[in-house]
């Protein structure tokens, strides 16, 4: 609940004299108005004020508004017109120039009603905008929140992912080349230290995924050997720039997984610039004949982390001798 601070009183004596001077103008009262106008003021302001405080206590939230109003406009009305009406009567038994008839009450309370108007009408407008703005930075939190939790579920599935298609590597060449394969699976356990700490981060520096991406193509280029053509011509001012952790590594990976790696058909991937902003990674396209057609859920999952990140666009482009994506640099 917004509080109402005691600066906000030091408004008191300039409502005070504006009141006065809207009243009784410049005659020769005006010092003795102002100060019996001084006293109405702060009276009746202090009483509206705890109206509007236990109003607020009562019904705090912006879709209780209606009900609160109904209560504090009924309690407005009557505290000013009897505060108002005790004071000028009250004034007039010490004061004789003072008249107390219902003429001069009705006027007296016309005159409190104004202020007291103007000073709720502020006081309401104030607190509309506060509880606007606390709800406003509550819906924030609410996203950001679920953004998180988002993310940190897409990043849970990179672990999995990712060792799966490791094991099938490590699988394939226990077979093929078993001294290969001692060596590889040294080296993937220096990769998946990499994938356990950048799983704990939302993005890394580009340098650092790229240096993974090097040790992730070398594992891969002992067992496809010249069959893997990789060329990485990004530009070295790129490499303080932030990426969403195993971004580069899922294209790569995906280029792997569904092309032909062969002596006929080596597969050729680039890593490079796409102007300051962007790195582009692209290979050749020569299709593996699959039971079942790709899911992509890899580079699904890919693209729905960066737009929890950043609103620039991964762009995908497809082409018939050409895959390329474009990552945004963060």
């Amino acid at each position: 609940m917004a509080t109402i601070h005691w600066r906000e009183r030091l408004a008191i004596p300039f409502v005070a004299l504006g009141t006065q001077y809207f009243y009784d103008g410049g005659t020769v009262h005006w010092w003795p108005g102002t100060l019996i106008a001084l006293l109405f003021t702060t009276v009746i302001w202090e009483g509206n004020v705890l109206i509007l405080r236990n109003a607020r206590r009562r019904f705090p939230r912006p879709d209780q508004t209606a009900h609160r109003f109904l209560v504090q406009i009924p309690a407005h009305l009557v505290y000013t017109l009897v505060s108002g009406s005790l004071l000028k009567m009250g004034l007039s038994c010490t004061i004789p120039e003072v008249v107390c008839n219902m003429p001069t009450l009705t006027h007296s309370f016309l005159m409190n009603l104004i202020p007291t108007a103007l000073v709720v009408l502020v006081y309401e407008t104030v607190y509309f905008f506060q509880q606007w703005k606390a709800n406003l930075l509550r819906v924030e939190a609410l996203a950001r929140a679920a953004g998180q939790r988002e993310l940190e579920a897409l990043r849970q599935q990179l672990d999995p992912h990712f060792l799966f298609n490791s094991l099938n590597t490590l699988a394939a060449l226990i077979d093929e080349q078993p001294a290969a394969a001692q060596l590889y699976l040294s080296q993937l356990a220096d990769v998946y230290r990499y994938v356990l700490l950048a799983r704990e981060q939302e993005t890394v520096s580009l340098a650092d995924e790229l240096a993974f991406v090097d040790a992730y193509l070398h594992l891969n280029q002992i067992r496809f050997r010249d069959n893997l053509r990789v060329q990485n011509t990004i530009s070295a001012t790129a490499h303080p720039r932030r990426v969403a952790p195993l971004s580069v590594q899922t294209l790569v990976e995906n280029a792997l997984k569904h092309n032909v790696v062969s002596r006929e058909h080596p597969l050729a991937l680039r890593l490079e610039s796409a102007g300051p902003d962007a790195i582009r990674v692209a290979n050749s396209v020569r299709p593996k004949t699959l039971l079942a057609p790709s899911t992509r859920t890899g580079l699904r999952n890919l693209i729905s982390r960066y737009a929890l990140l950043t609103e620039s666009p991964i762009l995908v482009l497809a082409g018939e001798s050409e895959f390329s994506v474009e990552l945004p640099l963060l």
